[in-house]
């Protein structure tokens, strides 16, 4: 039977270039990755600082650079025996100096550290490169797109619609770069959070290290080693874990961006269904399994289904993450394993959006038919220029000249002979179609 029958998660199965595209930052063998990028690089830095009596760094180098599968399952075979997987990474490590004749580094091994110092560097360093290496890039190639047919689209007028009733126009391109507006300024604050790492023992307070090496500022020195031998931004407080606090913030601005997408996705499904847009007919694809004509906005409904559950995620992450009993509770461990499940179905939400984008097209014979047959939205300049001229009520009158009836060019253009306003005001008007009545859009 093939593997991908009997996965439970569609990222799993069903996305699988979502599984491998995250796989080398959030899987069980990135996390062990992580774990003894980070024991070897404290070795290192122990001996870079003289505190321990070693000259072949290279050597050492080569225990997390070779990391491979192998390396992997010998630390699962550590866990099935210790249960728990930072004394693993130990152990593993440990194993590989004996081979290695480098027997002498053994005990320095973890020294001054807590399971915890591993495993919230490891998160924050597998966070920094998914941000970088694949969700920042992801979501400029999905900007670029959204800013291709804002452009492509900026000059044909669309009717808007507020409450659903039909309202001022606007143009395509225009309603489009809403949307690139604010998933920019989202992106922005996102690449602003610092992400966080603590190396400060059991309970936040260095008192291991610092016993065993009272000479020392374990403080300065925890520091210099996020900062310059990692990377990352230094936490000076916190109990036996990190407080997560700037996962919290990342979740959430992820959440946000989310929402985003979601919101249009909602629009694109309501314009399709209007014949705004006319979606891609692809031959041999099937809409519906009794009615042959369908041809459904599937990937925003695909997007709409993957954004919630991302954001459902998301949510319960943002929520748990920064509660912990005490000093620690186990419960963020288990919680942070799902990290990888909350972006993948945002990046998959992502993913069928821009897809569905480019399987559509205007279909202009629709937009101008619609903006022809509602000239009651004329009202809105009409009422406003008699207020310009100082005539009283002048929202009532268009009001009863409008509301709830239908309206031609006719009755308007008879309405608007009639005003005793400027001649200059009233050829203004009169040239005014619900076709041009667009304000700014085009420039917006």
């Amino acid at each position: 039977m093939e593997k991908d029958a009997l996965e439970l998660c569609p990222l799993d199965g069903r996305y699988k270039d979502i599984q491998e595209l995250l796989a080398p930052y959030f899987s069980e063998y990135a996390y062990f990755k992580n774990r003894v990028l980070v024991e070897i690089n404290w070795l290192i830095y122990l001996i870079e600082k003289n505190i321990i009596p070693f000259n072949d760094i290279n050597t050492l180098k080569t225990i997390y650079e070779q990391y491979d599968m192998q390396a992997y399952l010998k630390i699962k075979d550590w866990e099935n025996i210790t249960k728990h997987d930072v004394k693993a990474v130990e152990y593993y490590i440990d194993d590989v100096l004996k081979e290695k004749n480098m027997s002498d580094l053994i005990p320095f091994v973890h020294i001054g550290l807590t399971s915890e110092d591993i495993n919230n560097t490891s998160y924050a360093l597998m966070i920094k490169d998914f941000l970088n290496n694949t969700y920042f890039p992801y979501i400029k190639d999905f900007l670029t797109y959204l800013k291709k047919i804002s452009t492509k689209y900026k000059n044909i007028p669309m009717l808007a619609h507020t409450h659903g009733q039909p309202a001022t126009p606007t143009t395509i391109g225009k309603e489009f770069k809403i949307y690139v507006y604010r998933l920019e300024e989202e992106l922005k604050k996102l690449k602003q959070v610092k992400i966080k790492a603590k190396f400060n023992g059991a309970t936040g307070n260095y008192s291991a290290f610092n016993f065993a090496y009272p000479d020392i500022n374990s403080i300065l020195f925890s520091k210099e080693f996020i900062e310059k031998k990692l990377n990352l931004t230094f936490n000076p407080l916190t109990t036996q874990i990190e407080n997560h606090d700037y996962i919290v913030t990342i979740l959430d601005f992820i959440r946000h961006i989310n929402n985003i997408v979601l919101d249009l996705n909602l629009d694109m499904w309501l314009y399709i269904s209007k014949s705004y847009f006319k979606l891609e007919v692809v031959k041999n694809e099937v809409g519906s399994s009794t009615m042959p004509h369908k041809v459904n906005p599937i990937n925003f409904e695909n997007s709409e289904a993957n954004l919630e559950i991302a954001n459902g995620l998301l949510v319960t992450l943002s929520n748990k993450l920064p509660k912990s009993r005490m000093q620690r509770d186990l419960s963020d461990s288990s919680t942070l394993r799902n990290l990888g499940v909350s972006f993948g179905y945002s990046i998959q939400g992502m993913k069928e959006t821009l897809k569905g984008l480019k399987k559509i097209t205007i279909n202009k014979e629709i937009l101008t038919k619609e903006l022809e047959n509602e000239w009651e939205i004329l009202a809105e300049p009409i009422q406003t220029i008699l207020r310009k001229y100082g005539i009283p009520d002048a929202y009532n009158k268009l009001k009863d000249l409008t509301r709830g009836k239908k309206v031609t060019k006719e009755i308007i253009h008879d309405y608007i002979k009639e005003l005793n306003i400027s001649r200059e005001d009233k050829e203004r008007l009169l040239n005014l179609t619900p076709l041009n009545y667009i304000g700014l859009a085009n420039k917006i």
